[in-house]
């Protein structure tokens, strides 16, 4: 629909909008303000391939499928916004999306899913609200520019893989609210040099920390029975 338009520098889609077809702003290489509304359903394939700037998004995300995969996909965007209402941000959501340094959540997003932010490596901080309950797998694998994260105390379960490869986070702050740190969850975080498990903790995964080479303390609780 607006594909290679390189002067278009700002869209606004408003609540009638269900469905954004694929490739629609393919390389609107001047693009640097996108709102989606919170009636969209669906989008399609490279739908924003090469688009620069900031991104806006009212509506979930549903994990990447026939009606989702790939959106953001090769886009520029920098910063991403996930506006207040939003519930889910599905798996895959901004897989790959190297350019991105910024992202805000907002308070009522409960799901950050599966590979949602994987090989964001620009990505250097993001502030996860207290309605998040779960980080999914492999949610932020390879944000290795990734330097302190704090997980909320609404959050019970670290996801495989989760942190893996963050070879910049150097704190992580795990609150009381968590019981199972999954297999691989902090793996190669090579610049973590401490961590404390709180008492709600019952199992930590195979190769949590492996390979975490500076880490020289950690505090394993006795509520642990599985490691």
């Amino acid at each position: 629909a607006f594909y290679n338009c390189s002067s278009l520098t700002s869209v606004t889609i408003g609540d009638s909008v269900t469905s954004i077809g694929r490739n629609a702003f393919y390389r609107c290489s001047s693009l640097t303000s996108v709102t989606i509304g919170n009636s969209v359903t669906t989008i399609g394939e490279d739908a924003f391939y090469g688009c620069t700037g900031g991104l806006i998004v009212n509506c979930n995300i549903p994990s990447a499928s026939s009606s989702w995969d790939g959106a953001f996909d090769g886009s520029e965007f920098t910063s991403v916004t996930i506006g207040d209402g939003v519930t889910t941000i599905g798996a895959y959501a901004f897989y790959n999306c190297s350019s991105l340094t910024s992202v805000t959540i907002g308070d009522s997003v409960t799901t950050i899913g599966d590979y949602a932010f994987f090989d964001c490596i620009s990505l250097t901080s993001i502030t996860i609200p207290d309605s998040v309950t779960t980080i999914g797998d492999y949610a932020f694998e390879y944000c290795d520019s990734l330097t302190s994260i704090t997980i909320p105390d609404s959050v019970t379960t670290i996801g495989y893989n989760a942190f893996w490869g963050c070879s910049s986070l150097t704190s992580i702050t795990i609150p009381d609210s968590v019981t199972t740190i999954r297999g691989c969850a902090f793996y190669a975080c090579s610049s973590l040099t401490s961590i404390t498990i709180p008492d709600s903790v019952t199992t930590i995964g195979y190769s949590a920390f492996q390979y975490c080479s500076s880490l020289t303390s950690i505090t394993i609780p006795d509520s642990v029975t599985t490691i």
